[in-house]
């Protein structure tokens, strides 16, 4: 992983990192990724997520299986990566090829990472379900280690420091 275990993405003191999945469609992967991220970072991170042609809507197995992890995510649209593209972005991770090939330059990306993972809409419907499951469980894994890389959990009794910090006084 590009990021350092110690957080080392620059960023202003107590200000959380930004992370933006990006994918084609912004209906599974991406909106996935984004789901599990804000979910398991606890607000130490802000997610956000975007497309480069994106879909209508928010596959509903995308929201099926979220809810299974206790997340609820109906409601939401996906959006295109030049509405994301105006905002701060501390990492930009593509989840598909075609997103990594097509994706606009960020200004000021500290880290950019390309994830390869299948898209679940893709998968033969009889096995969509199971698709959906396994890049939940895919994602899931690199969520954990982004989380540990960007936020890591305050020890007990100890200042919670960011990367931007030095401990002057």
């Amino acid at each position: 992983m590009a990021v350092g275990a110690g957080g080392d993405v620059a960023t202003p003191a107590r200000r959380p990192r930004r992370v933006l999945f990006l994918c084609t469609g912004n209906s599974a992967r991406s909106q996935i990724a984004e789901a599990l991220l804000q979910h398991r970072s606890g607000g130490r991170i802000v997610a956000g997520s975007a497309g480069s042609q994106p879909k209508p809507e928010v596959h509903p197995l995308a929201v099926e299986v979220l809810r299974e992890h206790g997340i609820a995510w109906g409601g939401r649209r996906p959006r295109g990566i030049d509405e994301a593209a105006r905002e701060p972005w501390d990492v930009v991770v593509t989840v598909c090829s075609r997103a990594r090939e097509t994706c606009p330059f960020i200004p000021d990306v500290a880290v950019r990472e390309h994830w390869d993972v299948e898209d679940p809409a893709a998968a033969p419907e009889a096995q969509r379900p199971r698709a959906f499951r396994d890049v939940v469980e895919e994602l899931s894994r690199r969520i954990d280690g982004l989380v540990t890389a960007l936020a890591p959990a305050p020890s007990s009794g100890s200042r919670e420091s960011s990367a931007g910090e030095r401990g002057d006084a």
